[in-house]
């Protein structure tokens, strides 16, 4: 019989499997502090827990769901993790550290592979396979935190898969990481190349996270071309779906920009991409093409603007008075950077690294 998963189930599920077992309630919390608090790695580092209950513990249960396949780190320092799932399906989560900040932020896939298709990402060529639980998403914070030693002060649902496909397991996923983990909800940012439906569903909840949009070009044909689902959600609607949502929250949205040589950087657009947004609560986070290759021809699909074309955007699309950022790249060297997970690693053998699995 397969072992019980617990990192990655709340406090009243962990109840409930502690009274299952016959113990007394409050082993339930002392369980869920050691799994979330003190990133406990073995039943037996839960010192105040019974030998008995620690030995009973370990015969009918584990703590990680998912098991860390392998491990890349950047010359930057960044970490990109391969997951095995239960089902033996592979995703790809990254750490981030920055050098001007001490927290570290954590980023996180939400399926398996993505269905939606943006011709700049390599995560959209492997196709769909199946959406993450709530416990497969959550359980990558923890792996990500056991194998860090180190505290996650940020979560980003930026890696493999449109979170907003993935809607209610996202937001059970987000109510875990608040009540559970401990990750205060401003410190929390879910990506989506634009389901208007689950941003509707998202703002209902009214938790105060932050709402990125993948919009990547101002004019709706050329946005379809690049983001083929946006075919579904016409700019007017997802424009008033944005504010619809800061209003909900009282949080602003963030436009993430990818910039395309020659293709989404031009200075016309940056002016049509001030003009989209100016009535929009929001920043713009500009985001510098990270090479990905065509699989023929082993060519990057785009080109990446020159550093003087990216200020020159910048400095038009700033004219709303919006914040405007570009975003610094963190992991190219090891394909962590953004647009570029996609299981280059699936035939490494096992990690050796046995602290989160």
């Amino acid at each position: 019989m397969a072992k019980v998963a617990l990192s990655g189930k709340t406090l009243p599920e962990i109840e409930e499997f502690i009274q299952a077992m016959g113990e007394p309630a409050f082993r339930a919390r002392q369980l869920h502090s050691w799994i979330y608090s003190k990133q406990a790695c073995s039943f037996e580092q839960m010192t105040n827990l019974s030998i008995t209950c620690r030995q009973k513990l370990a015969s009918i249960a584990q703590i990680p769901l998912i098991t860390l396949s392998h491990l890349q780190i950047s010359k930057d320092n960044t970490r990109k993790y391969l997951f095995a799932l239960p089902d033996e399906q592979l995703i790809e989560a990254v750490l981030m550290s920055f050098t001007d900040r001490a927290s570290l932020s954590a980023c996180v896939s939400s399926q398996v592979g993505c269905a939606v298709g943006c011709t700049f990402c390599a995560t959209g060529y492997m196709g769909f396979t199946r959406n993450l639980t709530a416990q497969e998403i959550v359980d990558q914070v923890m792996c990500i935190a056991r194998e860090s030693g180190q505290r996650i002060a940020n979560v980003v649902y930026m890696g493999q898969g449109e979170p907003l496909l993935n809607i209610e397991e996202v937001i059970k996923s987000l109510h875990l990481l608040i009540n559970s983990v401990g990750i205060g909800a401003r410190h929390l940012t879910v990506s989506t190349s634009g389901i208007v439906p689950g941003i509707k569903r998202l703002a209902a909840e009214k938790l105060p996270i932050t709402l990125a949009l993948s919009l990547h070009h101002p004019d709706q044909l050329t946005r379809e071309q690049i983001v083929p689902i946006a075919k579904k959600f016409q700019l007017p609607e997802l424009m008033r779906s944005l504010r619809d949502y800061a209003n909900a929250t009282g949080r602003r949205v963030t436009i993430e920009y990818v910039l395309l040589k020659g293709v989404t950087d031009t200075p016309e657009q940056a002016h049509a991409l001030a003009e989209l947004v100016r009535d929009v609560h929001c920043n713009i986070n500009l985001i510098p093409y990270n090479p990905t290759l065509n699989a023929a021809s082993k060519m990057p699909l785009y080109g990446r603007p020159s550093l003087a074309a990216q200020m020159a955007f910048k400095q038009i699309a700033e004219r709303t008075g919006k914040t405007v950022t570009i975003r610094l790249q963190r992991g190219a060297d090891i394909d962590a950077a953004c647009g570029q997970l996609h299981n280059k690693l699936s035939s490494q053998g096992p990690c050796n690294n046995t602290s989160c699995s």
